[in-house]
């Protein structure tokens, strides 16, 4: 059983910058890939950057060259560090692993209970 809880929400001005945590138990995330999901009211669950086991990241083309996403291991945690936040990327963050170097983790993987973000213009 993963456990995923993320923190670094919060209220910020279109511009501004946040870096959400997502902080791991019950496993190590060395050995997970591991992502970051956002969803806004009425819309869809967007992937919003993504870091495998092997290290390799990829971000939506949405958040390409405003966000990146990256990983402690002695923290066991994810990182989602966000640039030049718009207004439009206000949205509950949520994190999820869904694979490890194993393979697919069952019924979906595990997700956060997420970390709302909200950008004003």
């Amino acid at each position: 059983q993963v456990q995923l809880v993320e923190s670094g929400g919060g209220l910020v001005q279109a511009g501004g910058s946040l870096t959400l945590s997502c902080v791991a138990s019950g496993s190590i995330i060395s050995i997970h890939d591991m992502s970051w999901y956002r969803q806004a009211p009425g819309k869809q669950r967007e992937l919003v950057a993504t870091i495998t086991s092997g290290g390799s990241t990829n971000v939506a083309d949405s958040v390409k060259g405003r966000f990146t996403i990256s990983r402690d291991y002695a923290k066991n945690t994810v990182y989602l560090h966000m640039n030049s936040l718009k207004p439009e990327d206000t949205a509950l963050y949520r994190c999820n692993t869904e694979r490890t170097v194993v393979g697919p983790l069952p019924r979906g993987g595990y997700w956060g209970p997420g970390t709302q973000v909200t950008v004003s213009s």
